[in-house]
């Protein structure tokens, strides 16, 4: 099957199924070729109904999680969006396509390698600002944000992290503890508070950058 067969099927198969009626995202997901973003001996794995593992103990999340997680953040186009875990940098290109204007951390250097390449190769006129930074925790000087979105699974959300949140903005994220399987929380910034909501559930591979360091004892 070719990549653009498969992506008729992922989004008719995985997207349209389970609630996934955004035509922006069903656009950007049928669009880019996620094959794009993959090592080349992961490329055949690239519409698969699930995570496609990556260096680092990193994960692509599955095709109809993801789409889920960026529908529940409300995106319009334009809004000011943070991306933290960037990982290949197909996440960043499908919110690129919807409209909106992205800052991507990753920390992976070989991660951020595919991102560039990929996102180079799909999407040579986006202006997607992609960073070498820790994602757990962004440099002094970025924000407010309208949307930040943490791709991966996050056994809780950094109350700085939620402070980058302009009035009104939207945090989405998969959220590990209690589980599995993770809970996708939507998390909205009115009035100077932060109302959490869970919408989903769904697995969510772990972003290493959120867990806790584990303790030494001599």
């Amino acid at each position: 099957m070719d990549s653009a067969r498969a992506r008729v099927f992922m989004v008719d198969g995985q997207l349209r199924p389970n609630q996934v009626q955004d035509p922006r995202i069903l656009s950007a997901f049928g669009d880019l070729p996620r094959e794009a973003f993959l090592p080349a001996d992961l490329a055949p794995r690239a519409y698969a109904d699930a995570d496609v593992p990556l260096p680092g103990e990193r994960a692509l999340i599955q095709p109809m999680v993801m789409a889920r997680l960026f529908q529940l953040a409300e995106l319009r186009r334009g809004d000011r969006t943070l991306l933290l875990g960037a990982g290949c940098g197909y996440g960043a290109a499908v919110l690129a396509a919807i409209g909106a204007n992205v800052t991507a951390l990753e920390d992976d250097p070989a991660l951020l390698a595919l991102a560039q390449f990929g996102l180079a190769r799909c999407l040579p006129e986006a202006v997607i600002r992609l960073m070498r930074e820790d994602p757990a925790h962004p440099p002094a000087g970025l924000g407010p944000f309208d949307v930040i979105v943490i791709e991966g699974g996050v056994p809780a959300i950094p109350r700085p992290i939620e402070t980058l949140l302009a009035e009104g903005g939207r945090l989405v994220t998969l959220v590990t503890t209690g589980g599995p399987p993770a809970r996708a929380t939507l998390v909205r910034h009115i009035g100077g508070s932060f109302t959490p909501r869970v919408a989903f559930e769904a697995h969510a591979a772990p972003l290493p950058a959120f867990q806790p360091k584990p303790n030494f004892a001599f």
